[in-house]
């Protein structure tokens, strides 16, 4: 618990005994200038933002009068903590404390308005305790940064001069803030399963007609079950075509027709825009709020404002939306679960799908987790009976899908000799011919940039640094080979294998791709989107549109057709997750193509016996998501095991799994030497428009090597248990992180549990 005793001056400063022997005076006179302490609930619990591990719990301090009226359960505050001015949220007032010391008091509350609630602050420190972190990090995550000018035009009148005197007057103010704080916690429970909800002002509108829904055995039965009332939980795996969006959208008005919330996470900006196009079309004009980093800090914090206070119950976001304070949550949506964005790159890395069902449990309220592809994650809630599968039936999924064949298959080898190794074989070039008499063609290229990766003419051996012994790369126009390293040019470059000076290109990337079409395709437009130049929709007529993944533009009517080069890139990347990845980015640019009956087709360069081919080809990612979820329980990896990477030194590692009191069943696996980099980084190639965190927590990294120590790291040890004793890992992990904090350890340990990039 906070004491007064906090602000001696820390040891080994000038002046530091001097200091200490005033810091009794300096209380008493801020004790003097606080004035008396409040007569009704004295004390309040401050969740202190602290990152420090050993200090992740709440401190009691004294309500001086002055503040008693404005000091209400979730309002921002300043406290004097160890000798300096921090911010904090308070958690709850109470009679007394069970601290046996002298109490510090507040210093000022910063807004009396209460924008932590209740169940945020249990959601907070259940995640917080999951990821073995603290609830100072996730707090940063759940709540935006304050900006006074959006909470003027809503915020309760100042009490006057006879009111802020009376005893009386603030004591039922603070009992009133703390019951619509009981109020709000009880309303975001939801109600029970089976139950309908109240339906609010009025009467509840009545429930959407079931639109696309109905191209799907159990579409119906989910939005009825969310009418109700009910909490269905399902995971979604969505026909192609351009329908999702107007699917999530009448979901959450099948929510709101029984009077709840509902909450949808997105990975970027583009999917956002779809969706709240969608939204207004069936909910109406100003039904639902957008959260986004874009808006910029005073709008993102004035919309999150309006959710914090019920006035708007439905809401939309990318990935720290999953905080966000929906009142009365009735359904949790999140969109193509197994994109990179979903997962916070900050400590203590919750993944966005994580935090939405753990949201879902917690408030009874339904979830829907949706896609083209599905992941091995989403698999595992099917086969624990946590969700029902929501699929198309073979009919169906035929009538909505493309032609898709493969260039490897055995028609084309026969057709072909070099279809195997070419990287543009001659049935990609005809399906982008004939793609092209009838409108745009897409071509997704994996690596953006122009030749990523150069090897010797003469020998095949790979092109190196000879700083840095990065790989060499090739930008658009003439000059010398450059390391993708280190960034330093070779003009002199020579093989240290055989002397020859020239160079081929290995990994060719979207610049390069484009140039090469232009030659094939004279005459025909070539449209670039990726990197910093992401295009958002391309016209009906005729184009070839390169794009790397994730920044395929929307095409009207739908593309005529699509070239997926370079399969090889995808699945060769040493990663637990290349196929399903793979997959998930070729079912994603697929769903932009024409159905077969109006003649949409897909090319894809690679072998056609591959698991991840054939699941294409069939449209059945299902089956494979099934395939992946085998292997890896027969493999022991995450998601049929729960897993912790720990990250950094060599002597930090060591230290912090020494201190940790592991679970019996717990194995250590490790150390793996890391190139600089903690396996934050997203894979290359996804180069989506709104990489930011979005509207729960600042944009930008908080710079604090704890949470940022990427580049810094030299090992990895990887502990693994059973499912059922991820709780006792995420707890010993955490105790030994508190030690470590507590007794200045130098050298900090990342922890993240089930990374993204595992291996």
């Amino acid at each position: 618990m906070a004491r007064e005793a906090g602000e001696a001056a820390a040891p080994g400063t000038a002046g530091g005994k001097d200091r200490r022997a005033a810091a009794p005076a300096r209380r008493a006179a801020r004790r003097a200038a606080s004035g008396p302490a409040a007569e009704h609930l004295p004390v309040a619990r401050i969740a202190v933002d602290v990152p420090l591990a050993h200090l992740d719990r709440p401190f009691d301090y004294l309500v001086p009068e002055r503040l008693a009226d404005s000091a209400v359960p979730g309002c921002r505050v300043r406290v004097r903590f160890s000798g300096q001015l921090t911010s904090g949220y308070l958690l709850e007032r109470v009679a007394a404390s069970e601290h046996e010391g002298r109490l510090a008091y507040l210093e000022r509350v910063v807004s009396p308005e209460p924008v932590l609630r209740p169940d945020i602050a249990a959601l907070a420190r259940e995640v917080a305790d999951r990821y073995a972190g603290t609830m100072a990090d996730v707090l940063r995550l759940a709540i935006p940064p304050r900006h006074a000018g959006a909470e003027t035009p809503s915020a309760p009148a100042a009490a006057g001069p006879a009111a802020a005197a009376s005893p009386a007057a603030a004591a039922d103010r603070v009992a009133a803030a703390g019951q619509a704080a009981a109020a709000g916690q009880a309303a975001a429970a939801g109600p029970a399963m089976g139950q309908r909800a109240p339906g609010g002002r009025g009467e509840p509108p009545p429930g959407p007609d079931p639109g696309p829904w109905a191209r799907y055995p159990a579409g119906k039965a989910f939005l009825a079950a969310l009418a109700a009332g009910r909490s269905p939980r399902a995971v979604w795996s969505a026909l192609p075509g351009p329908h999702w969006p107007g699917e999530i959208a009448r979901a959450a008005a099948a929510a709101r027709a029984a009077g709840r919330g509902t909450l949808i996470v997105v990975p970027d900006a583009r999917d956002l825009g779809l969706v709240d196009r969608a939204l207004t079309g069936v909910l109406g004009p100003d039904r639902h709020v957008c959260l986004s980093a874009g808006l910029g800090p005073a709008e993102r914090y004035r919309r999150w404002l309006a959710v914090a206070r019920g006035e708007v119950r439905v809401v939309a976001g990318t990935r720290a939306a999953m905080f966000a304070p929906v009142r009365d949550l009735g359904l949790v949506v999140i969109w193509d679960d197994g994109d990179d964005l979903h997962a916070e790159p900050r400590a203590p890395y919750p993944h966005a799908r994580e935090v939405l069902a753990l949201r879902a449990h917690r408030a009874g309220a339904g979830a829907l987790i949706g896609g083209f592809a599905r992941t091995a994650e989403a698999t595992q809630l099917v086969a624990s009976g946590w969700a029902a599968a929501i699929t198309a039936t073979r009919p169906a999924i035929r009538g909505c899908a493309p032609q898709i064949r493969a260039t490897g298959g055995d028609s084309e080898l026969a057709r072909d000799e070099a279809a195997r190794s070419a990287r543009l074989p001659s049935l990609a070039l005809r399906t982008a011919r004939a793609g092209l008499a009838h409108g745009p063609v897409l071509v997704q290229v994996p690596r953006r940039g122009y030749v990523t990766a150069v090897a010797c003419e003469n020998c095949r051996a790979r092109a190196r640094c000879r700083t840095c012994g990065g790989p060499l790369a090739l930008a658009a126009g003439a000059g010398p080979p450059r390391c993708g390293w280190c960034g330093h040019a070779d003009p002199d470059w020579r093989c240290q294998a055989c002397g020859d000076p020239r160079v081929r290109a290995v990994v060719t990337g979207a610049g390069r791709t484009a140039e090469e079409l232009a030659h094939a395709f004279p005459g025909t437009r070539v449209v670039m989107s990726g990197g910093a130049s992401v295009v958002g929709t391309v016209p009906m007529a005729p184009a070839l549109v390169v794009a790397t993944p994730g920044a395929e533009p929307r095409a009207d009517g739908g593309y005529a057709a699509a070239v997926l080069l370079d399969a090889w890139v995808l699945l060769g990347r040493p990663s637990l997750r290349a196929a399903e990845e793979a997959l998930r980015r070729w079912l994603n640019a697929a769903a932009l193509v024409r159905p077969a009956a109006a003649g949409g087709a897909v090319a894809v360069v690679a072998e056609a016996g591959l698991p991840a081919v054939q699941a294409l080809i069939r449209w059945d990612p299902v089956t494979h998501a099934e395939r992946e979820m085998a292997e890896r329980q027969a493999l022991r990896f995450p998601p049929a095991v729960k897993m912790a990477a720990l990250s950094g030194s060599d002597t930090s590692v060591a230290e912090l799994l020494a201190a940790a009191a592991l679970p019996p069943e717990a194995e250590v696996l490790g150390p793996i030497l890391l190139d600089g980099d903690a396996g934050g980084a997203l894979p290359e190639g996804r180069q989506g428009p709104d990489r930011a965190s979005g509207p729960g927590g600042a944009g930008e990294s908080d710079g604090d090597p704890e949470h940022d120590n990427a580049g810094h790291d030299t090992v990895r040890m990887l502990v693994r248990v059973p499912r059922s004793g991820a709780t006792a890992l995420a707890a010993a992990l955490r105790a030994a992180q508190a030690a470590r904090s507590a007794r200045k350890a130098p050298g900090p340990v990342r922890v993240q549990f089930d990374p993204v990039e595992l291996i």
